[in-house]
């Protein structure tokens, strides 16, 4: 590998947009670039000789690669603790005793799906209130037609009381 290659790759590493992590097989982290720290909040000096499991918490999936020498791809995870949602690719390289993931935030995507469906809940929500009120109406309605009809009917049977005194 050329220097210009090398400067290339540490260029991509650096402005990766997406988190990148290299733990050893003990878990412990390796390397970080900027976007990881920017999501975990911490420091790439502080982060790198660390536990892996001291920032993510859980590495049973980074074991697991291990383990049993597989990819893990787009798997997704909420690390509550940091608001963060991602979309994970966790992947061995035996011959280095490292694994490595790409940690793609999926964060904003996660809040408007949340947005969504409050608005969803919020209109089921509406949309049960007007049927209730309109529910109410009809009763009443069915209240007051139920009265004017028993008042007809009393001023009904009345004059039929008069016309049958009348007659008879």
């Amino acid at each position: 590998m050329t220097s210009n290659d090398k400067s290339l790759w540490e260029l991509l590493w650096r402005y990766d947009p997406n988190g990148l992590i290299v733990v050893d097989k003990d878990m412990t982290i390796k390397l970080v670039n900027p976007a990881f720290c920017k999501m975990f909040n911490v420091e790439q000096e502080a982060a790198i000789g660390e536990s892996a499991s001291t920032i993510l918490t859980d590495v049973s999936d980074f074991q697991r690669v291990w383990d049993n020498d597989e990819v893990i791809q787009g798997k997704e995870k909420e690390y509550a603790n940091h608001q963060l949602y991602v979309r994970e690719v966790i992947f061995p390289i035996k011959e280095e005793n490292i694994i490595a993931a790409i940690l793609v935030n999926m964060s904003y995507e996660l809040q408007r799906k949340r947005e969504l469906i409050k608005v969803k809940r919020e209109t089921v929500e509406k949309v049960n209130e007007v049927v209730d009120n309109q529910m109410k109406v009809v009763q009443e309605i069915a209240g007051i037609l139920g009265e004017t009809t028993a008042t007809t009917k009393v001023s009904l049977l009345k004059i039929i009381q008069m016309v049958e005194q009348e007659m008879g």
